[in-house]
């Protein structure tokens, strides 16, 4: 099992980091866009990683913090989440946001996960209650913030596209996508657009108004 990535982030393709380590192999991890986004080229990271195996595949998921694992892993327990549908709720909203969700009953903020239905969403909040009690939290992982990420991309066109095809991975159709990218850019933070992170948020709130 491989459980801890550490090296040189060499490629970025949004939600997939290609992490280089010192014995020169190179890892293809997929991570929740909130923690992709917390990623620099060329700057040394570590990374806790998940492996999920397939028939045709297999594929690294990876987390900066090692409780958020331990969310992704709580999630890919319960009946009919599957690794994507675990990494875009991961991706749609924080840990801390998914646990008062679930605590409040709000099926309706599940469903600004694409794939999650209403039906679905209520079977979740049912499935899911209590299930994040037992994960360590002295992180502060569930609690509520809002850090300053670290430009990725200095392109509006490399960021436009970084964006797009991150929901698009996340199971968003095109068109979806690009409007929702449209409206973020036409707010007055938008109109401000300097990295991925900022335009991934502003889009990502704009999903949650459609």
């Amino acid at each position: 099992m491989i459980g801890l990535i550490e090296g040189r982030v060499c490629h970025l393709s949004a939600p997939v980091a290609c992490i280089m380590t010192a014995s020169g192999v190179g890892y293809e991890v997929e991570l929740p866009l909130p923690d992709f986004c917390q990623l620099q080229l060329d700057v040394n990271v570590a990374v806790w990683t998940h492996l999920h195996v397939r028939e045709d595949a297999q594929l690294l998921f990876g987390f900066i913090k090692h409780q958020e694992r331990d969310v992704f892993r709580q999630l890919i327990r319960i009946n009919g989440v599957g690794a994507k549908m675990a990494l875009a709720m991961m991706s749609t909203m924080s840990a801390s946001e998914l646990k008062y969700n679930v605590e409040n009953d709000d099926d309706l903020a599940l469903t600004r996960v694409p794939g999650i239905g209403k039906k679905t969403a209520q079977r979740l909040l049912i499935e899911l209650k209590g299930k994040f009690d037992n994960i360590d939290s002295s992180s502060g992982l569930f609690d509520e913030y809002d850090e300053p990420i670290k430009n990725i991309a200095s392109s509006e066109a490399v960021i436009v596209a970084e964006v797009e095809s991150a929901l698009v991975s996340l199971g968003y159709r095109d068109k979806e996508a690009q409007n929702a990218i449209k409206a973020a850019r036409a707010t007055e933070s938008g109109q401000a657009l300097v990295d991925t992170q900022s335009l991934l948020k502003l889009t990502l709130k704009q999903l949650s108004n459609f």
